[in-house]
């Protein structure tokens, strides 16, 4: 919907819970409703970072503009996650890093490729660009596999150094995502091309925006979200006991839902569209982010903080990234994709969710 010359889109109306936040927390409200409120507050937040992202792209090129990408794709992911290590929630923490990562790949891919599969019979896709993705994706695993296998064989040992095998891990995770934008950028950006700026553009119906109004965007929509996730995170705690829920649902569930909803809502509409390398690439681009680039960075932050995190996450998050993993390498090795497999990957976050639910504290 336009007004004038403003383009409205359907997350916006979303906009409204940032002032209902905000009088609830002066109010001093039952956290449940300030948690509620501040995640439906982040979600067009979040999409108005990547809108700006996006145009501040355009007017720099492609290198500049896939480090701004890079940089600010999930940048609601990382605030939530640093409000949330300095206050010490580390099981938070990582719980959003796996939602997202399993959010991404599972719900948001999932749910393109059955909105884009009803509208068209078949979908292509370049299979080798797609590949480079899921590799990644498999590289993150095996950094989250080895800390829990080291954990398990040095449990009983004086000084066992997992912080430090974490801390190295995640600067190894960190070269290796600066590598993959040398190639995606550099040295093998013709994989990456799709649309041009100007079809990518005609696909969302939106007119660019100007440098200055892109950077005012950003920097609004980046405080607003640091505002809203100190608020989120103050009530997660209380919500988790009101709701009977864990924290790492609440993590790996909802936290995850609120920081994806700006990707998951761009990438089906690409899908709709039939352009289906942007819709794949922005949902196995994120996940890439959020395991290579946003939680190195948070366990580098960690220190910072006084909040040392590490990289040892639970059996079963472990467990559910791989098999999405999997799910996605099975699904997209062929190049093409069909509604049916949006059903499949949705399956696979469903019974993912399911279980994280019934999962003990």
């Amino acid at each position: 919907m336009k007004i004038g010359s403003l383009q409205i889109t359907p997350l916006d109306t979303f906009l409204v819970f940032i002032p209902i936040c905000a009088v609830l927390e002066l109010m001093h409200a039952d956290p449940a409703w300030i948690f509620v409120t501040s995640g439906l507050a982040i979600i067009p937040l979040a999409g108005l970072m990547g809108t700006a992202t996006e145009h501040l792209a355009e007017h720099h090129g492609a290198g500049i503009g896939g480090l701004l990408n890079a940089t600010f794709g999930n940048a609601a992911e990382l605030i939530i996650g640093l409000v949330a290590l300095r206050e010490g929630l580390l099981d938070v923490v990582k719980a959003s890093i796996t939602g997202s990562i399993i959010g991404n790949v599972l719900l948001v891919l999932g749910a393109s490729v059955l909105a884009g599969g009803l509208r068209y019979k078949r979908q292509r896709f370049n299979s080798t660009a797609t590949s480079v993705g899921t590799t990644l994706l498999a590289l993150s695993t095996v950094g989250l596999v080895i800390p829990a296998i080291f954990h398990m064989l040095v449990s009983d040992r004086p000084e066992p150094h997992e912080q430090e095998l974490s801390l190295e891990i995640a600067i190894v995770l960190f070269a290796c995502y600066l590598l993959s934008l040398i190639f995606s950028l550099r040295t093998h950006s013709h994989l990456y091309l799709g649309e041009s700026p100007e079809e990518s553009d005609e696909a969302l119906d939106v007119a660019t925006w100007s440098q200055g109004k892109s950077m005012l965007v950003l920097l609004v929509a980046t405080a607003l979200v640091a505002v809203m996730s100190e608020f989120l995170v103050g009530a997660v705690e209380h919500t988790a006991k009101i709701w009977g829920l864990t924290d790492i649902f609440i993590g790996v569930i909802l936290v995850a839902i609120v920081g994806n909803a700006a990707e998951h809502s761009t990438a089906v509409m690409m899908a709709l569209k039939n352009h289906m390398d942007l819709a794949i690439n922005i949902a196995i681009g994120s996940s890439i982010q959020i395991a290579l680039f946003v939680a190195p960075l948070l366990v580098f932050c960690g220190y910072l903080f006084g909040q040392p995190m590490n990289l040892l996450f639970t059996t079963f998050e472990i467990i559910a990234v791989g098999c999405s993993a999997l799910i996605v390498v099975l699904i997209t090795y062929d190049g093409e994709t069909n509604w049916m497999e949006g059903v499949m990957l949705l399956a696979v976050y469903l019974i993912l969710g399911l279980a994280f639910f019934y999962l003990p504290a």
